[in-house]
């Protein structure tokens, strides 16, 4: 039992005690590759890589070629700890009774250096709570799968989040028969909390869920991870609601669905279409990244973890699934369709806080792409209507007070501008805290003198044109010569006042340190 409350038996790992009653001691086991592996020296025709995966995990191994490429081979042709016995050359030796095949071979042959072993692995957790039924099925439809379709190295890891029936005895059970499935057990419910606690122990290079019914097409699952082994993304996603899906489910959950997603890209202008499939895969070092910063455990934790990986600028990758609902599903709709409504608003609150921010690894933070223009200038243009509303009110209202034109519009659009430079250094540009801000509404104070210059002049004209004009034809002028002063700040903010390069980066307001901005 780990600390965190995570027990993972050593299920999938070579046992070093004695064979079971009936077993042939004296048996030939998988010989030493071609020429012989002396303690020590690399196996003939394997290039050495580093960075590999834990002793025990089953992968593949890169073959060299003379001119220096490799080629990888069917993971079929290579044994639990990667030897390959098609190479086999020689006589070998029965293995002796009482001793285990790995520790056998580590006897007669040595230990392989750490770089030998295979890379990369995946591990993929499959959450599941009271799932006796369609537990056996589905691991062994998904080990057959990666057994021979997928070409990397990967191991299987049933999540039991508290289950009551006989899941734990099924787990256990294929556990024992596949080496490459083990069983991590949680004493309290929530799929979030799982996924938590087995991928934070996970040594994988990518970690990844399903969910146990095996709705989403397995199909997918090599596209999904593909992108996160060569480094391209930092996230990948299954997408029922983009086009090439192919999606069998009731008028219900589509229209709750669809629903969902368009309130998420409408409250937080995302640009990925499913937060809610159960297909999903991570790069283990942003995984070990944002957990600690995703609050739920439960059914909202894929969204969390998705508009925290978003508003920090990480690479999300989405693939369309062919998906057919579980008819057995258990899942309240309504109780999670309300949980997931009040973790939007607390991510919300956050967000608007500053408190969203993510320490990301250095190869993480140096690879990403910058964050995201479409998302900007939808929090731009949102602020710029309250701003230009804001305008109008205190326009008409000095207007009526007495105020001419020129003193009207140079009160309003002085008070809108500090509320517009203040809301966009927050929202659009990610910056809290004092560092920076009197520099930056400095600046900001040029902006707003080539706004009021802009307006200025638009009302000079009016007034040249049609002296007799009334407020409301005042105010249409100002805004419709503003139009091209509105593109001119954005270009200026984004460029000069709020650039990444001039601007300090946000701090947390609970600890005080630097946060890496999206």
């Amino acid at each position: 039992m780990r600390g965190d409350g995570l027990e993972v038996p050593a299920t999938g790992a070579p046992s070093a005690g004695p064979e079971p009653t009936g077993s042939a001691c004296a048996r030939v086991t998988p010989p030493v590759p071609a020429g012989g592996v002396p303690a020590g020296a690399a196996p003939t025709g394997v290039h050495p890589e580093s960075g590999l995966d834990a002793p025990g995990s089953t992968g593949v191994l890169a073959e060299a070629r003379p001119d220096g490429s490799r080629t990888i081979p069917s993971q079929a042709s290579f044994g639990a700890d990667g030897w390959d016995p098609a190479a086999a050359r020689g006589t070998v030796a029965p293995q002796p009774c009482g001793t285990s095949p790995a520790r056998w071979r580590q006897q007669q042959y040595g230990t392989p250096p750490a770089r030998w072993r295979q890379q990369p692995l995946v591990e993929v957790v499959v959450p599941v709570y009271n799932e006796q039924e369609a537990l056996d099925g589905s691991i062994r439809r998904l080990h057959d799968y990666l057994t021979r379709r997928f070409p990397f190295g990967w191991r299987i890891t049933i999540a039991d989040n508290a289950s009551t029936d006989t899941t734990p005895v099924v787990a256990r059970r294929l556990a024992g028969e596949f080496d490459r499935v083990r069983v991590a057990r949680l004493e309290a419910k929530g799929r979030g909390r799982a996924l938590r606690a087995a991928w934070s122990s996970s040594d994988a290079d990518v970690v990844a869920y399903m969910d146990v019914d095996l709705s989403s097409g397995l199909e997918a699952f090599l596209p999904l991870v593909a992108p996160l082994l060569s480094g391209h993304s930092d996230v990948a996603i299954g997408s029922r609601l983009v086009r090439g899906s192919r999606v069998v489910r009731g008028p219900k959950r589509e229209i709750i669905s669809r629903c969902y997603n368009s309130m998420l890209r409408v409250a937080f202008h995302t640009s990925f279409r499913d937060a809610q499939c159960g297909f999903k895969a991570v790069r283990a070092d942003v995984a070990r990244a944002l957990l600690p910063a995703v609050e739920n455990d439960h059914w909202f934790f894929d969204t969390e973890l998705l508009l925290l990986a978003e508003r920090n600028g990480l690479r999300i990758h989405e693939v369309p699934v062919d998906w057919t609902d579980d008819p057995d599903s258990r899942v309240d709709v309504v109780a999670t369709a309300m949980e997931d409504i009040r973790g939007m608003i607390r991510v919300a609150r956050r967000i608007i806080a500053g408190r969203a921010g993510v320490d990301l690894p250095p190869q993480v933070r140096a690879a990403r792409l910058p964050r995201d223009m479409g998302r900007q200038l939808g929090t731009f243009a949102a602020i710029g209507v309250c701003s230009t509303l804001a305008y109008v009110v205190a326009y008409a209202l000095l207007r009526e007070g007495g105020a001419s034109s020129f003193a009207a519009n140079f009160i309003a659009l002085l008070g809108t501008a500090v509320g517009n430079t203040w809301a966009n250094r927050r929202l659009t540009f990610g910056q809290v805290g004092s560092e920076g801000a009197l520099r930056q509404f400095a600046e900001s104070g040029v902006v707003f003198v080539l706004g009021l210059a802009v307006s200025s002049a638009g009302l000079g004209l009016l007034h040249a044109l049609w002296s007799s004009s009334g407020v409301l034809v005042e105010i249409v002028t100002v805004l419709l010569s503003g139009v091209l002063a509105t593109v001119v700040r954005f270009v200026l903010m984004r460029a000069w006042v709020f650039h990444p390069a001039r601007s300090p980066r946000p701090r947390d307001t609970s600890t005080g340190r630097h946060l890496h901005r999206g």
